[in-house]
């Protein structure tokens, strides 16, 4: 593998565990989430399947139950503030067997995204609201929401900040809630929500709730979600390309590794200051994810088990046009 400016030996795959089972779609329902708080979200999602929900409203509630989390600074209303001390959000869902979509982004005061999303998806002609219009849609629905006064929170962001600012260590001040669901038909949706980043510029957008960025589902193939630094993710289409090569063949795990390969081969910073995480799970019922860096972790939930794994860490080794090591 040669290139003009790096080459990349990426991974070792540590997919044994993932491998193991002689069928995979036993496992279905799947679902999968990013993080360790995902998995009451994935609890609550095979909660709504058990009861008869179906798989939208399964994704709707278990991102809902993350978004109810006072204690998450990342997703909900809770989560940090931008730069002007209002928490905007952003969310997305998307349905397989129709590969119908929906999402809000920028919005304000209304406690659940997620379902406004939802609402955009099965109620507009459209795929997305944003800011003020995405609120005044939410509130014609009767979806629950509070008053928009940010007093507060910038007071608060502003004590606890020490100059509170977009340029404050992105692996800091923001996460996502990105949750995969293979239903026992082997249909799939999944969505996406998120505060996005903390003290980000009023009105900024990450890559949650752009479709083929944040979130990607193909019924046919399988869905893929992102979390980390949203401008490293949407510059590439990133979970769209997840599920391509997975089409082509590679187990999830490898989609996610060979996708960050692809970035780290366009981007002249290391890996490990890209910040940026995939899930993914197939039609067969298989799941993995990796990461630019050690540590993510990710929750997977079945009837038999509901676990958090931690995801393969991507690795580079440079070499020049002999194959030696450049440095």
């Amino acid at each position: 593998m040669t290139s003009t400016r790096r080459h990349f030996l990426a991974w070792g795959l540590s997919l044994t565990s993932l491998r193991s089972q002689d069928n995979p779609m036993a496992n279905a329902p799947l679902i999968v989430s990013t993080w360790p708080f995902g998995k009451a979200g994935n609890d609550n999602a095979l909660t709504t399947l058990q009861k008869g929900g179906s798989l939208l409203d399964a994704v709707e509630q278990g991102i809902r139950l993350v978004e109810s989390d006072e204690k998450n600074r990342s997703v909900g209303i809770s989560g940090l503030p931008n730069a002007a001390g209002v928490v905007q959000q952003d969310a997305c869902i998307m349905n397989g067997p129709d590969h119908n979509a929906g999402s809000v982004a920028a919005i304000e005061g209304i406690l659940h995204p997620i379902s406004v999303a939802r609402r955009v998806m099965e109620k507009t002609p459209h795929v997305m609201l944003v800011g003020d219009g995405a609120r005044q849609f939410a509130l014609k629905e009767h979806l629950q929401s509070i008053e928009v006064d940010s007093h507060a929170k910038h007071e608060k962001w502003h004590r606890e900040q020490s100059r509170p600012s977009p340029n404050a260590r992105p692996e800091d001040n923001h996460d996502t809630v990105a949750l995969l669901v293979l239903g026992s038909d082997r249909n799939i949706a999944g969505g996406c929500s998120t505060s996005g980043w903390g003290g980000k510029i009023p009105g900024r957008v990450g890559d949650s709730p752009i479709i083929g960025s944040g979130l990607y589902v193909d019924n046919k193939v399988g869905a893929a979600g992102a979390t980390g630094l949203g401008e490293n993710v949407m510059r590439h289409c990133a979970s769209f390309l997840v599920v391509e090569f997975m089409r082509q063949g590679l187990h999830p795990e490898e989609a996610c590794l060979k996708t960050i390969e692809r970035i780290v081969a366009a981007d002249p910073r290391p890996p490990e200051e890209l910040h940026i995480n995939f899930i993914a799970l197939d039609k067969k019922g298989r799941f993995g994810a990796a990461g630019t860096g050690k540590g993510f972790e990710y929750s997977v939930t079945t009837l038999l088990s509901s676990k958090v794994i931690e995801g393969a860490a991507f690795t580079s080794k440079e070499v020049g046009p002999e194959g030696g090591n450049t440095k």
